[in-house]
């Protein structure tokens, strides 16, 4: 059962954002999405705040600090829910069909979990409960108990290649890459609530505007972002990226809910989104094969994952650029992932090498580099701070 909603607030500033990425089969199949061109490199402008917002999406939890939605996040920040859970690393290997589990205390894996056909991202419910194994050619959603190890049977859920949920945990959305839908399910059940067909190819990434009221999701395989609204559970707003061969990934929403970021693995950048105008965005370098994006415990920075060069660039909310660039030191091909509960680790996937990298946020050194299995992608770090999940490999609120 959902633990009791609370009533939503009147945000104080306007959403603006920016927004895109979506992964399928390149990430699904690492052999045959390698990077093809370089990006045109143009600087990002902040978004101008506006002086209303309208009300919150209606069941929303309240956001606790408008000036940083990710406040719920912070170290030792655990729900009541979690708070007892073993501390783990949950990697699907999508070339293996298996989870990988991985002690974080002593960076090796404990666990190997047979699922079903091409695992995509471990996902956390909305509830914290469960986290589901997206079983993406296998066509089923495989439980996990988070607070014992047990494996549930499967869903049957049809192309879930990625998961998330509405803000106010009333739907399940499965990213239906293939078949060109967002399917909106019942988040315990996973039946089939409402169906929305996309014209796009390659639904796969998407985040929240901070009052909850739309989403952005990025179509990889035809370099577009969709603008859906939450509540009505309808695409209001489409629009093609304006790079030839983009191939957008993860989707990220700045800590004070005015810009929307998107990776994008073949313009080897982020977009830059005004979410709420959804006006053309601009392009941010940062590396060769961006693709994952993770915000720090304490809101400052975003890690931003290279997976054609093997580096990890790091974005200063503040000062609206980048500031480091980590390279792991044997190369490597990072991915997906998250960051510890305490803020000190990054875990991230290496997508085209069976491994997974564990690196120090504060100095960038490579802590360990673990062996697993085949084709590893959209790793959990569990538990994490937060109130609720909205899904993917953790995303908190």
């Amino acid at each position: 059962m959902l633990p009791p909603l609370l009533p939503p607030i009147r945000r104080t500033a306007a959403l603006l954002g920016a927004a895109a990425l979506a992964l399928l089969a390149s990430c699904a199949d690492p052999g045959d999405r390698r990077d093809r061109s370089n990006a045109t490199k143009a600087s990002a402008r902040p978004a101008v705040a506006r002086s209303s917002a309208p009300a919150g999406l209606p069941g929303m939890p309240p956001v606790q600090n408008p000036k940083d939605i990710y406040a719920a996040d912070r170290p030792g920040m655990l729900s009541p829910v979690v708070r007892g859970f073993p501390s783990r690393v949950y990697v699907p290997n999508t070339n293996s069909d298996t989870v990988s589990v991985i002690d974080p205390a002593t960076y090796k894996v404990i666990e190997t979990i047979e699922v079903g056909r091409q695992p995509q991202h471990v996902v956390p419910s909305w509830d914290l409960k469960t986290l589901w194994v997206n079983n993406n050619r296998g066509h089923t959603l495989t439980p996990i108990d988070p607070a014992t190890g047990k494996v549930g049977e499967p869903v049957d859920v049809h192309d879930p290649y990625n998961l998330y949920f509405t803000p106010n945990g009333k739907y399940a959305v499965v990213m239906a890459s293939l078949d060109r839908q967002l399917v909106f399910r019942d988040p315990h059940t996973m039946k089939v609530k409402k169906t929305e067909p996309v014209t796009c190819a390659g639904v796969n990434h998407a985040d929240f505007s901070a009052d909850g009221r739309y989403f952005i999701v990025s179509c990889e395989f035809s370099g577009e972002l969709l603008k859906v609204d939450t509540e009505r559970m309808k695409v209001t707003a489409q629009q093609k990226l304006p790079f030839q061969g983009a191939m957008p990934q993860d989707v990220k929403i700045s800590p004070d809910g005015k810009t929307f970021y998107i990776a994008d693995m073949m313009a080897h950048g982020m977009w830059v989104l005004d979410g709420e105008k959804f006006t053309v965005p601009k392009l941010m370098a940062t590396g060769k094969g961006t693709h994952g994006l993770y915000v720090s415990r304490d809101s400052k920075v975003m890690y931003v994952s290279n997976r054609g060069e093997g580096t990890v660039s790091i974005f200063d909310f503040t000062r609206n650029r980048l500031t480091k660039k980590w390279r792991l030191p044997d190369g490597g091909s990072p991915d997906m992932g998250g960051v510890s509960a305490d803020g000190k680790v990054l875990w991230l996937s290496g997508r085209y090498d069976s491994e997974v990298y564990a690196i120090d946020t504060v100095s960038g050194k490579q802590l360990a580099r673990i062996p697993v299995d085949g084709g590893p992608h959209g790793l959990a770090v569990y538990p994490q701070p937060g109130r609720y999940s909205l899904g993917h490999t953790g995303v908190f609120r």
